[in-house]
């Protein structure tokens, strides 16, 4: 339902029905009737903000519209949280970068809720576990790769296919829809999702006995696999190799799992996961760090530089300001940048995805280097890189996934969940700082900055 308010200040309300093909007609809305629920709509979305936003700091406008993008992103009857709702929006134009991303991404729905909890305290985490249980479950619980994305009604299979008569945004072929990774193996998503399951920790006191086990074979999972090669958190489309990204996202699986091993009922496997999070502390390490780049890498043997290293600092694996963490946040900001401070995921001419062209530079990127640096007490810089993103904001509030390095227009699918999620997470790692607070994780555990927080709250 739209409202347009016309040249003479009066207003007209414009609606679209959708039904099945089986389902009876679409009905026709009266105008008044349209207008009352529209009305209603607005009310609701009011009364949600004011009930659910109480964040306090730098950009607190920007923080609550995000917060209600992500919130709306969420497909209610389920609890599936979309990645973005189009398809096939390029990250350059005339390139064939272009995907789908419709659907419910186990990683970018947990970065959704680990978001909301910072903007606008969700109550919805239990129903979108028990929903990812259901969808996932009998999955993993065989032995298989937990399935990294699902349709908003736990559809599993999401086979990429073409539209050939279609020309796309701009001449930007081809037209997808579908996603070719959802069969791919991507060994981040058990940490991302045991990330969102600690952080909401309180809204999980009375899952059921199924999301239970789900959460303990996840961790199980973590430590059987992670030194398997897969194809990361950007979903290249290539030869599996051992990322970092994926190895430290298996390391906070099980750091998170052992401070969930009470409410999960995983008290005896917390040796066995102790024990492997251990070794991938010592692998990430030793292996991860490349002295011809003098920085954490994007995986094992390789000297390319991957903006996704900055998490490591984010999740509590090294502290921010240790000189490695340093190292990597100066390089990735040398080496990963555009003249105006925005972030490459990575370069792409290095031909590691094995696609044409070239994209944008990466806002949730972009958003992960102004936390780090907020973390690494380098507030003022951590300021100037997030207001450098911010302002990239369409009149409406609204981000996209990419920037145009030349162009400066915003590129990929819209709105992004990852972009609103990165704005959120670095205005509070800013507000933190500048109030003098610790935003850093500690070092070692890497979880006790929640207890700390979830105490202020």
């Amino acid at each position: 339902m739209f409202r347009f308010t016309l040249h003479d200040g009066e207003s007209a309300t414009f609606t679209l029905d959708h039904r099945m093909s089986w389902e009876e007609p679409a009905r026709i809305w009266p105008e008044d009737e349209a207008s009352k629920v529209l009305s209603g709509t607005v009310d609701a979305w009011r009364t949600w903000s004011s009930v659910h936003q109480a964040y306090e700091g730098p950009w607190a406008d920007l923080v609550y519209h995000s917060g209600r993008v992500l919130q709306a992103l969420t497909y209610q009857p389920t609890g599936a949280i979309v990645a973005a709702p189009t398809a096939s929006l390029p990250e350059g134009v005339g390139g064939e970068r272009n995907w789908d991303y419709r659907y419910a991404w186990v990683r970018d729905a947990s970065f959704t809720l680990d978001a909301l909890w910072v903007a606008a305290c969700p109550d919805e985490a239990h129903k979108f576990f028990s929903w990812m249980g259901g969808a996932v479950a009998s999955q993993i619980g065989h032995g298989r790769d937990l399935q990294i994305m699902f349709g908003v009604g736990g559809e599993h299979d999401l086979s990429e296919r073409i539209l050939p008569h279609l020309s796309g945004w701009r001449g930007s072929k081809p037209v997808r829809v579908g996603n070719g990774a959802w069969n791919q193996r991507q060994l981040d998503v058990y940490g991302e999702l045991l990330d969102a399951a600690f952080r909401l920790r309180d809204q999980l006191t009375d899952i059921d006995d199924a999301s239970m086990a789900f959460l303990v074979q996840v961790a199980d999972a973590a430590a059987t696999r992670w030194q398997d090669k897969d194809q990361g958190i950007w979903e290249i489309r290539g030869e599996p190799r051992d990322f970092l990204y994926s190895k430290l996202m298996c390391w906070v699986a099980l750091d998170r799992a052992i401070q969930l091993a009470p409410l999960i009922r995983g008290e005896d496997r917390v040796e066995d996961w102790s024990r492997t999070r251990e070794e991938i502390r010592t692998a990430i390490l030793d292996r991860g760090w490349s002295d011809e780049a003098g920085a954490f890498t994007q995986s094992f043997g390789s000297a390319d530089l991957d903006a996704s290293n900055l998490m490591m600092a984010l999740v509590g694996f090294l502290p921010a300001d240790d000189p490695r963490m340093l190292a990597t946040i100066e390089a990735i900001e040398r080496d990963l940048t555009d003249p105006r401070g925005l972030v490459f995921r990575y370069r792409t001419e290095s031909g590691v995805d094995g696609l044409k062209g070239t994209e944008g530079t990466f806002l949730l990127c972009t958003f992960w280097l102004a936390e780090a640096l907020a973390r690494a007490g380098r507030v003022e810089r951590a300021r100037d890189v997030c207001e450098r993103a911010i302002a990239f904001t369409n009149d409406v509030g609204l981000l996209s996934e990419e920037v145009g390095e030349e162009s400066g227009e915003l590129l990929g699918n819209f709105p992004q969940a990852f972009s609103h999620i990165g704005l959120i997470n670095a205005a509070w790692a800013i507000s933190q700082a500048e109030r003098g607070e610790r935003p850093a994780l500690a070092p070692e555990g890497g979880v006790d900055h929640l207890e700390e927080m979830a105490d202020a709250d």
